[in-house]
């Protein structure tokens, strides 16, 4: 397939040895440059801009978006238009090249536009799935999973500190947890996933983890808290915990 890359941050500059390697044509394009005939022109600029750059376009390539929260208005008035988002980090080649094997890819748009999205995707070894809905609902969710699962790293650490541990092992020493608990979580479900005191039901262990934060680090007791209601719930819902036992660790959190 012949493609244009229009941007080349992070993820531009990883994708386009790998679009080649994958047999593609591959064109860069910056405004002011004469613009390369090309089947698929593939912004990756950043959101802000993305509708700048569709309007300075000319029409008759399938014009794709690689925003994970913008819709398709932003593309107006191409068509066909779609988006192919990967569900990936990219902290650009110069750090690192990360695995794209299996890698979830969401794709939208019109007919041709989800074709062509598809066949990319399909090359580079991405998994592509149709995400037709609330593009702001899919990015938050990517957020929540990703961004998010990041910093409870990064508060956890600092927990780990304040028992002894020194700052540059904090991370590395709670990451092959985290990742075994993230991998197990996706294969079983969350409920069936969860390890701990809260399936156990241990509320004086709960109770002693409030009051050492207190102690230590008493902004992270109503982080504890909010997650720990939830995962009460999550179990709950799963029927992994009694009624009794969901209550009593529900009054350990107040």
């Amino acid at each position: 397939m012949n493609i244009a890359i229009l941007g080349l941050g992070r993820l531009g500059r990883t994708l386009v040895p790998l679009l080649n390697e994958a047999g593609h044509t591959v064109h860069t394009w910056t405004r002011g440059q004469p613009f390369p005939e090309c089947d698929v022109a593939w912004i990756m600029v950043r959101d802000e801009s993305v509708a700048e750059v569709a309007a300075a376009l000319p029409r008759g390539p399938i014009v794709l978006h690689a925003s994970g929260s913008l819709g398709l208005e932003v593309l107006h008035p191409h068509s066909p238009s779609g988006s192919l988002h990967l569900l990936q980090s990219f902290p650009g080649p110069e750090v690192s090249v990360p695995p794209l094997a299996g890698v979830p890819a969401a794709v939208c748009g019109h007919p041709a536009a989800i074709e062509a999205a598809t066949q990319i995707a399909v090359s580079l070894g991405l998994k592509p799935v149709h995400v037709p809905g609330d593009r702001r609902l899919y990015h938050a969710a990517a957020v929540i999973a990703g961004n998010f699962a990041t910093t409870l790293l990064g508060e956890g650490a600092k927990a780990l500190q304040q028992a002894g541990v020194p700052e540059e092992l904090a991370c590395e020493m709670l990451a092959p947890l985290a990742l075994a608990s993230i991998r197990q979580a996706a294969s079983q479900g969350p409920a069936a996933a969860l390890t701990g005191p809260f399936p156990r039901g241990d509320a004086a262990t709960i109770e002693a983890h409030l009051e050492a934060l207190q102690e230590t680090l008493p902004d992270l007791v109503s982080l504890y808290k909010e997650l720990g209601q939830r995962t009460i719930r999550t179990l709950s819902d799963e029927a992994r915990l009694h009624t009794e036992d969901a209550a009593r660790l529900f009054r350990s959190l107040e």
